[in-house]
């Protein structure tokens, strides 16, 4: 069973519907006794690093997560916000992260861009992947994105993907078991069904 952390932030129907479509059992989770039926957990997130934390804070959720991905090593998937607050802190906010994955999360400084675009960057991208499961059956993909901030791991060997906006960035990381991605599949068409599909399949 995957279970989508609800914590009042991401489109938590999008994932349902395509996860529907796919035949992978999905529920959502709104406080930590509907989370024991997880197998797989995604962590959705949009809006700001601080305000994502104080949310989940709120939620009653942050320990149970914390035993289940830590203790029991379930996988794990943070999108957009909830990848960033899977790093230890971010240039974005003052609380501290989850701590999941080894890293921070730094802003675009657009002066030191090789070529001149705009912030936020938003829309579809090239994603340039390493070979593993989650990015199975993808050949050259492209998924959406729309972010200001970025995650720094802090060894290359996290990195999953990268992607080029004014400079090249890891739009994928992960830490054993630990998946956070920068891009939104629930908005990127097929590339988005496959990875999402792919996740259900590890």
């Amino acid at each position: 069973m995957i279970t989508l952390v609800d914590y009042g932030l991401g489109n938590i129907q999008a994932f349902m519907n395509i996860y529907k479509r796919l035949n992978i059992p999905c529920t959502r989770a709104t406080s930590a006794a509907e989370l024991q039926v997880a197998e797989k957990i995604i962590l959705p997130g949009v809006g700001a690093f601080d305000w994502a934390m104080q949310r989940l804070q709120a939620s009653g959720m942050r320990e149970t997560l914390d035993y289940l991905v830590l203790e029991k090593k379930l996988p794990v998937l943070g999108i957009c916000v909830g990848m960033q607050i899977m790093a230890r802190r971010s240039e974005e906010g003052v609380m501290d992260g989850l701590g999941w994955i080894p890293g921070v999360v730094k802003h675009f400084d657009a002066d030191l861009f090789k070529t001149k675009t705009r912030l936020p960057h938003m829309g579809w991208n090239d994603v340039h992947q390493e070979a593993h499961p989650l990015f199975e059956k993808l050949i050259s993909p492209r998924f959406y994105f729309l972010h200001s901030y970025y995650f720094v791991p802090d060894t290359q060997n996290q990195v999953l993907a990268r992607t080029e906006y004014g400079e090249q960035f890891s739009s994928a990381v992960y830490n054993e078991h630990i998946f956070g991605v920068q891009f939104h599949p629930e908005k990127s068409h097929h590339w988005g069904v496959q990875f999402l599909k792919n996740f259900g399949e590890l």
